[in-house]
């Protein structure tokens, strides 16, 4: 087994099996070609849009004059992680289509930022979740916790935890003979890959998905008992959120299951063997495209970012091709008329939430 990243690393076209005193030569030529066809098409496409949305996020949270609030803190540190989980997308496109192998350091290097970057951007959509349950469920309660202080202070926790995490993913990674591979000790040949497996399905996916269904089914509880106008827009996002992250990430978390089976023979025939390796190929860049999804759904539906987009968009018209002085009347006279409508508008949501976004943010 190559890592746990299956797919983008390059393997032999055949699979020996030696168990219960067997020889037995798998052909996986066809499947390692159409795998690196899909991947090298699949992650080009994933790169860039992930590069582009993310970039988007950073740019317009950085640029904004506003104060900031914690959620702003919580989606600038999600881009982030989604942005170093894509920068690492054309290194592995280009090892599979030269079949060359990386610097040792590049090779350990890339790989931490990969899993640093994916269980970095699992950790804070959850923590996003929490977040929104407190500031929905829990509002009068988490007024004095829900602070930028606090978020900047959770966020290095998670950045911590994902360090933590994804360490045992990268910590035997080394370059040998043109392939980077996961180099274990003998003594943990065997259950090392089981472990970095069951890691992946328990971390970063189950207790990540039962964490963000109790919190979005208890937002939805607290949204139809009150009188919110816009209660069914944050419903939908709400099912729009869980049901993505479901769909995304449950075929690929399912296959490394089977394959965690696979490692004890479960699959004995080469036929079966070889439709694994194949879903895996699939179903692993289905999920790796989440990350082109979450500004989609984090960020650009919500109305207080794209408040913060336009005005992104406003300052890159401005130096393209406004006069500065034109602009700054105009800009001026919008904001004043903007800040207008927003203290309405705020002054109709604080009743329900402990933030003036919370409860459109979704």
């Amino acid at each position: 087994m190559v890592l746990t990243m299956h797919t983008t690393l390059p393997e032999s076209t055949s699979e020996n099996f030696e168990y219960y005193d067997l020889a037995e030569v798998c052909d996986m030529g066809d499947i390692v070609a159409l795998g690196t066809v899909f991947v090298v098409i699949l992650y080009s496409l994933v790169f860039a849009f992930g590069l582009v949305g993310n970039l988007l996020v950073v740019f317009a949270l950085i640029n904004s004059q506003r104060s900031k609030s914690i959620t702003d803190i919580y989606l600038l540190n999600l881009a982030l992680s989604d942005l170093l989980f894509v920068a690492t997308l054309p290194f592995w496109t280009h090892y599979v289509i030269n079949e060359q192998g990386l610097h040792h350091a590049t090779c350990k290097l890339i790989t931490a930022f990969f899993f640093i970057g994916f269980f970095g951007g699992i950790f804070f959509i959850t923590v996003i979740s929490v977040d929104r349950f407190l500031a929905i469920v829990l509002a009068a309660n988490s007024m004095s916790n829900r602070t930028v202080q606090h978020g900047v202070t959770t966020s290095l926790g998670v950045w911590a935890a994902a360090i933590l995490v994804a360490t045992p993913q990268f910590m035997f990674t080394r370059e040998k003979e043109n392939e980077c591979f996961g180099d274990y000790p003998e003594i943990l040949q065997e259950i090392w890959p089981v472990i970095l497996n069951t890691e992946i399905n328990f971390l970063g996916f189950l207790l990540p998905l039962l964490i963000m269904s109790y919190c979005y089914f208890r937002i939805m509880q607290t949204l139809f008992s009150c009188k919110n106008h816009k209660k069914a827009k944050a419903i939908r996002l709400i099912f729009l959120v869980v049901v993505v992250f479901f769909l995304f990430w449950t075929p690929y978390n399912v296959m490394i299951f089977l394959q965690t089976l696979n490692l004890y023979d479960f699959f004995p025939k080469c036929d079966v063997k070889r439709d694994l390796k194949l879903a895996i190929s699939v179903t692993e860049t289905i999920a790796f495209s989440h990350c082109c999804l979450n500004p989609l759904i984090y960020a650009f539906a919500g109305e207080k970012f794209r408040r913060y987009l336009y005005r992104l968009y406003r300052k890159c018209l401005a130096v393209l091709c406004c006069h500065p002085d034109h602009l700054s009347f105009s800009s001026s006279l919008s904001e004043s008329q903007r800040s207008r409508r927003e203290s309405v508008l705020s002054s109709n949501f604080t009743h329900y939430t402990s933030d003036g976004d919370a409860s459109i943010l979704l």
